[in-house]
């Protein structure tokens, strides 16, 4: 029993949880930031500036404004945080010291909706117009973006016959694989916030978004956990889609190899399309990655 819990507690704490999770996310961060100023002619951030980003936010002062729920202001940042490193920690990865168990796949996909909740809270309880607006977009947006990234996770569970990670990590490659994966790409952007689906930051119309009345503390936990929330789908992705070869270390170097091809291209996406309306997000994602999300769970279900 000790020997468990000391193992989910270095998966939650170390890898491929808070620690791990968090170098690697600030990594992945810059490779959006330089490839983007690469693209546009620009030189961009030496590689350590993300995590500089973050260790100057720890130092700001927090500052919670006034007549608002102080309480439910500082919890929501905690609790985002919270959801995507316990989510992290029992994803089958690599190094991964905490096994994977049945139903899992449930628990992960509960954990991915914790930190749009909160994006949506924040921007409400602290009664900014700018906040509310990202709030709102965000809720419109996650019933789009849903369509296909839950139907390739269906289709992909179906397929496997199985609720459990290292199942689907393990089920053999077959053509509702290659279906669901272009359903779950299709959702990537969406939950990365990238154009052209960023409308929920769109810094030129609303300024910070739903985290435009945080600072200092709050602000780092709530940047930190959108670098885990990157690693997460990333690392989700990679468990469905991409089958290990050889030993752990060849795997884990292939893992690699695929998050920063996929990081590359979702950069390069974004760097060159303008934001879509929300609307447009809408008819997008209900057409094309419904009808995506629908030829894969069709070929699960016919096997």
């Amino acid at each position: 029993m000790l020997s468990a819990l000391w193992q989910y507690f270095l998966a939650v704490s170390v890898w491929p949880g808070l620690l791990g999770g968090a170098a690697l996310g600030l990594l992945y961060l810059w490779i959006v930031r330089k490839l983007s100023a690469r693209i546009q002619g620009r030189q961009g951030p030496p590689f350590y500036q993300p995590f500089f980003d973050f260790i100057k936010l720890l130092g700001k002062e927090t500052v919670v404004p006034g007549g608002i729920d102080r309480g439910l202001f500082v919890v929501l940042p905690i609790g985002s945080l919270a959801a995507t490193t316990l989510a992290l920690a029992i994803m089958p990865v690599p190094g991964n010291p905490a096994g994977s168990f049945q139903g899992d796949l449930v628990l992960l996909l509960y954990f991915l909706e914790v930190p749009m909740l909160c994006d949506v809270l924040a921007g409400y309880v602290t009664r900014s117009i700018y906040g509310q607006v990202s709030a709102m977009r965000e809720a419109l947006l996650c019933l789009a973006y849903n369509v296909p990234f839950l139907g390739a996770v269906v289709a992909v569970a179906q397929h496997a016959r199985s609720f459990r990670l290292s199942d689907l990590q393990a089920a053999p490659s077959a053509p509702v694989t290659l279906l669901a994966a272009c359903a779950f790409l299709l959702a990537i952007p969406a939950r990365f916030k990238s154009n052209p689906f960023s409308i929920p930051n769109a810094e030129q119309e609303i300024v910070a978004g739903a985290h435009i009345e945080y600072s200092g503390v709050p602000l780092a936990m709530f940047e930190l956990s959108h670098a885990l929330e990157v690693v997460l789908l990333v690392d989700l992705f990679l468990v469905l889609f991409v089958p290990g070869v050889g030993t752990a270390g060849q795997t884990a170097a292939l893992y690699l190899g695929v998050s920063i091809v996929l990081i590359a291209l979702v950069t390069a996406i974004a760097t060159v399309t303008a934001r879509l309306t929300v609307s447009g997000a809408f008819r997008f994602y209900w057409k094309w990655g419904g009808l995506a999300a629908a030829a894969a769970i069709v070929a699960a279900v016919m096997g």
